[in-house]
């Protein structure tokens, strides 16, 4: 994670990655967030990162999970281009940067109904993501949707018919920020 860092700030110098360029900040609301995103995971084979940016939560959820299959997806193509970087270096298999809309993607048969997890951080409001999301999941798929103070406020009465909804609140180490997942999973 530490070669990760090392990438994306110098990256960051000359194309825009990610408003957060300090090294601890870059520690903690990139890495140590993604990492208390993979530890919400259950026995997932098979994730898709939508909104991937500079490779957060993927890559560092990738790296704790060796075995995790992992597609990562951004309309940016510089982004995109940073993440296949950092997955030759870091020499990661079974992962792959698509540079796509996911609107897009959601007409590509090889990539719907297959994920057991579609995870994404402040990618868009929840109802918005859960949209998005639904097509790529497997019958018993879950969606992971990391977010901030407000996650509650997002939840709709759409969204309560249609998911089990289980919220998880975590807090980063140094500022002490309050973070969420939340988790849902289709109804029968």
């Amino acid at each position: 994670m530490m070669l990760h860092a090392k990438e994306l700030m110098a990256w960051n110098k000359k194309i825009n990655l990610t408003a957060i360029k300090a090294p601890l900040p870059v520690a903690e609301k990139h890495f140590i967030d993604s990492i208390a995103a993979a530890s919400f995971l259950e026995n997932e084979q098979f994730l898709m990162d939508i909104g991937s940016g500079g490779g957060f939560p993927g890559i560092p959820i990738k790296i704790m999970n060796p075995s995790l299959t992992v597609v990562l997806v951004d309309s940016s193509r510089k982004k995109v281009n940073f993440l296949k970087h950092v997955i030759r270096l870091l020499h990661l298999k079974n992962i792959e940067a698509i540079h796509s809309r996911v609107e897009d993607l959601q007409k590509n048969e090889p990539y719907t109904n297959k994920f057991d997890a579609v995870v994404s951080r402040a990618f868009t409001e929840l109802s918005g993501f859960v949209d998005l999301a639904d097509p790529f999941l497997s019958k018993t798929g879950k969606i992971y949707a990391m977010k901030g103070n407000h996650a509650d406020q997002e939840i709709t009465p759409g969204i309560l018919k249609r998911y089990h909804i289980e919220t998880v609140h975590y807090q980063l180490p140094f500022e002490k920020s309050h973070r969420y997942v939340i988790k849902l999973s289709r109804k029968s």
